[in-house]
């Protein structure tokens, strides 16, 4: 069994031939959002796609990679947002699970609402067909006990 020390150093490795063997239209197929998919990236190299980021080795020779195919023209270029925005940590956001059960909520309680608007509706239709009814009868003299 491989330590992980050996482990990062196969996948960095195996990254290195995979780089190698791949052309520049190899990489324009796996282009994703300016970036190179990490998933099929993982998988030609033959590791786990956390292995990308938790391996600093590995990672900064993807980052390498695509900077060299961006320079290539390969992959786009990165606008001056996401380079500052790659540099930094993303931050968590722990409202986020809330806001969107919130917004379930309230597309449920409008759904809900114009249900109940239309049965008011028709309810309010209903009385005054019956009140006219009901004030027929009382005119013709015939009151239900």
């Amino acid at each position: 069994m491989a330590s992980g020390q050996q482990r990062a150093q196969q996948n960095l490795e195996a990254f290195e031939v995979w780089e190698a063997t791949q052309t520049d239209d190899d990489f324009k197929q796996i282009a994703f959002k300016g970036n190179l998919n990490r998933t099929e990236v993982a998988k030609g190299v033959g590791c786990g796609k956390s292995a990308l980021t938790q391996n600093p080795a590995l990672r900064k020779a993807l980052k390498a990679l695509e900077n060299r195919l961006r320079k290539k023209g390969v992959l786009p270029l990165l606008t001056e947002s996401a380079k500052k925005d790659s540099e930094k940590p993303k931050e968590y956001d722990n409202t986020a699970n809330r806001k969107l059960l919130d917004s379930k909520r309230v597309s449920t309680l409008e759904a809900e609402n114009i249900e109940l608007k239309a049965k008011i509706k028709e309810l309010e239709s209903k009385l005054e067909r019956f009140g006219e009814l009901n004030e027929t009868l009382s005119e013709m003299g015939f009151m239900p006990r």
